[in-house]
């Protein structure tokens, strides 16, 4: 790997440095996060393209063990815990305006879940005990600590297939999507919980029921965070909660946008009554774009990460046959945010991938 991909993945920090700098200038500078991620990175992806390499099965046993690239992640677990509680302070002790409210949240919200996310579903993925507490402290900036069961033990499992709460479906609009994807996603993340406690012989209202901490310990972190800055500032801090509980629905959304994209009409051909054929490279949009992908850790290489879940990003690899999206994540947020036009240009390429995969392999 060149050195420039190797640091390329640190371009990651470059949003919550906009975010800081926005803030400190005022004004409508909040919202040069939102401009930079949705304006500048789409441009930027179009000029420079695409990365086609992949790397040698040598080259990857090397660099998946490489203690750099596991260490950027840790690092960006307590800079964003670090980058909440100062947000939070900043909302408590300035005096903003409603576009600087909006603006500042929206641009938390591209730190906390374009990028904070991204790297809990790395972590959360893999059998360290020490990434998996790292991936459940980033959910739980942004109250989404189901995701960690969910992901892991469902939508995995029933991608691509009618149980999956996180598979959009053909000609469903987003909006409908993220109210079936959070709830559906919440209450099977429930279920699981209580089918694996239920096989260990242990109580469903225990504190073995990490359900019951997810649910509860965001309300915790949120609530000393106000406590703190109430004492300080000697008034209560009403700012903190309507920002950290409105910074965490954004950043959600923002994971339900990419899973919406990420899955969008895509069905595993059913080999029997509840039983799909196993999960491969065409079962998930691809995007191979270079810039986006350095800083979302390679995640728009989807269909190598849902056909070898454990694999560390740095070596996901690329596949031509796999169904792809005609630009990074980014370009593609703002096009699902835009039903009619989402439909007119990925129904075709649904079509065309249902005709050469899964039409194919109904007539054989």
């Amino acid at each position: 790997m060149s050195w420039i991909k190797k640091i390329g993945f640190l371009t990651a920090f470059i949003i919550p440095s906009l975010t800081i700098l926005g803030f400190y200038s005022g004004g409508y500078w909040n919202w040069l996060t939102v401009a930079f991620v949705f304006v500048l990175i789409p441009l930027a992806d179009h000029l420079i393209g695409e990365d086609p390499e992949n790397l040698s099965e040598n080259e990857s046993l090397l660099l998946a063990e490489q203690f750099y690239y596991r260490f950027i992640t840790y690092v960006w677990t307590f800079f964003q815990v670090a980058f909440v509680l100062w947000a939070c302070w900043m909302v408590a002790s300035h005096s903003l305006d409603l576009m600087e409210w909006i603006g500042f949240t929206l641009s938390c919200a591209l730190v906390t879940g374009g990028i904070g996310i991204t790297v809990a579903h790395e972590l959360g993925h893999k059998k360290s005990g020490w990434e998996r507490f790292c991936s459940k402290l980033l959910l739980m900036t942004v109250c989404y600590m189901h995701f960690y069961i969910e992901h892991n033990r469902g939508h995995h499992v029933y991608v691509a297939t009618p149980r999956d709460p996180a598979t959009s479906r053909k000609n469903e609009p987003f909006y409908r999507f993220w109210i079936r994807s959070v709830f559906g996603s919440y209450f099977s993340a429930w279920k699981l919980e209580k089918e694996r406690l239920s096989r260990r012989k242990q109580g469903f209202l225990s504190l073995r029921n990490n359900m019951l901490w997810f649910t509860v310990l965001p309300l915790i972190f949120c609530a000393l965070i106000v406590l703190a800055a109430t004492w300080y500032l000697q008034e209560m801090a009403w700012p903190v909660v309507v920002f950290f509980f409105g910074q965490s629905i954004l950043a959600f959304t923002l994971l339900e946008l990419v899973n919406y994209i990420e899955h969008y009409g895509i069905v595993r051909k059913e080999l029997a009554p509840g039983r799909y054929e196993k999960v491969n490279p065409m079962h998930s949009w691809n995007s191979n774009h270079r810039l986006s992908n350095f800083f979302l850790f390679q995640l728009q290489r989807h269909s190598d990460h849902h056909a070898y879940a454990i694999k560390r990003y740095q070596v996901l690899k690329h596949y031509d046959e796999s169904p792809q999206l005609p630009s990074g994540y980014p370009a593609m947020i703002l096009l699902a945010a835009c039903p009619p036009l989402w439909f007119r240009w990925m129904n075709p390429k649904l079509k065309a991938w249902e005709e050469e995969v899964y039409n194919a392999k109904g007539s054989g």
